[in-house]
């Protein structure tokens, strides 16, 4: 594994060698047939497009790493690592489209699934007795509960139970699971990593290499591989992660103590405020407290909808990690009616903060009730 610090890893890692009037990066390279010789013999088992990206998330991460065609795609290839009928402990709130997959193999019997509380850890050990996975996710998404990963992975290492980690909303530069004992650590690329909103990519990243190739084999045979534009905007946008991770990290901090300062709000979650329930567990296993934060309005669901209508540089969309601060009531979807009715995620952006507080301010004004 490479010794340089993260910051550096992603600007020097995945260039191609150097050689007279070669390119500086790694071109794009949009073959499905490939020259004999190799370890793949065909573009959905290896590609030269994705070579120099996986090797930056592997070395992020501390592990190998194997590029999908988008998170779910890497969610899935993870579940393939999962023994027959699995007893898998998860999170009650998480990636909706997780919980919605584990739902769906815990009601046709293929798999037992037990929901808790990720950020109450008797809780999730107790439902570890008997279990073989552990699936975590932190901070979780929407409602920004933090784990004790290096509790819970140590925990389910020394009871052979596999642990996934979804570090979607840390990013690398956050955490890095895999150091703390989990086997396998999987992001949606199309958030942060990639972090211009105009790709779908995602990794699982293994622990061991034995974990790695596990990972390539579900990826070629269920053909969930990433395109090769993909693959190169992902790593152009992870070239300025630690930039744009710092900048909006930022932003999120000074948003956060603003809105709980908020007459028309009367809930904040952040993991930077020392209101939030784990922020001392934040402040000790994570780098930052991140670019996402949620916030409960006066006024109930329909204000909420008014508030975000009111808006003119946050945006409304389902989305999160981009440069641009986007904004939603998750509440309106099906799959998340387990939440407030009111909540509001947003993921800050890289704009200027005061231009974020001017319109969250106002339109908070507009709609006050």
């Amino acid at each position: 594994m490479s010794d340089l610090r993260p910051e550096t890893e992603l600007i020097t890692g995945g260039r191609p060698s150097a050689v007279p009037d070669g390119p500086l990066n790694a071109p794009v390279s949009p073959a499905s047939a490939l020259h004999p010789g190799g370890d793949s013999g065909y573009a959905r088992g290896g590609s030269p497009a994705w070579e120099p990206l996986e090797a930056v998330v592997g070395r992020l991460e501390g592990g190998h790493a194997v590029a999908f065609a988008s998170g779910m795609a890497a969610a899935h290839g993870a579940f393939r690592l999962f023994p027959p009928r699995p007893t898998v402990v998860a999170p009650e709130v998480a990636y909706m489209a997780v919980r919605e997959s584990l739902q769906m193999e815990h009601d046709a019997g293929r798999a037992e699934v037990r929901f808790v509380d990720i950020a109450d850890t008797d809780a999730v050990k107790a439902a570890c007795d008997g279990a073989n996975v552990l699936w975590l996710e932190s901070p979780t998404n929407p409602l920004l509960g933090i784990a004790d990963l290096p509790d819970l992975c140590e925990f389910a290492r020394g009871r052979g139970i596999l642990t996934v980690v979804d570090n979607t909303l840390a990013t690398p530069l956050g955490q890095r699971p895999l150091a703390l004992g989990a086997d396998v650590v999987m992001h949606s690329g199309t958030k942060a990593m990639g972090g211009h909103s105009d790709l779908l990519i995602g990794f699982a990243v293994g622990r061991t290499a034995e974990l790695g190739a596990e990972l390539h084999e579900a990826r070629h045979l269920a053909g969930a591989t990433p395109g090769a534009l993909e693959t190169f905007l992902c790593l152009r946008g992870l070239r300025t992660l630690s930039l744009r991770l710092e900048r909006s990290q930022a932003n999120a901090a000074v948003l956060a103590e603003r809105l709980e300062g908020h007459s028309q709000v009367h809930e904040v979650r952040y993991p930077g405020l020392a209101s939030h329930p784990q922020h001392d567990l934040a402040e000790r296993t994570m780098t930052g407290p991140g670019f996402m934060l949620t916030f409960r309005v006066n006024g109930g669901a329909e204000r909420a909808d008014s508030l975000v209508d009111a808006l003119r540089v946050l945006t409304r969309a389902t989305s999160l990690g981009g440069v641009e601060t986007l904004i939603e009531r998750r509440a309106r979807y099906p799959a998340e009616r387990h939440i407030p009715a009111d909540l509001l995620r947003v993921s800050v952006g890289c704009e200027h903060v005061e231009d974020l507080w001017e319109d969250l301010d106002r339109a908070l004004a507009a709609t006050a009730v």
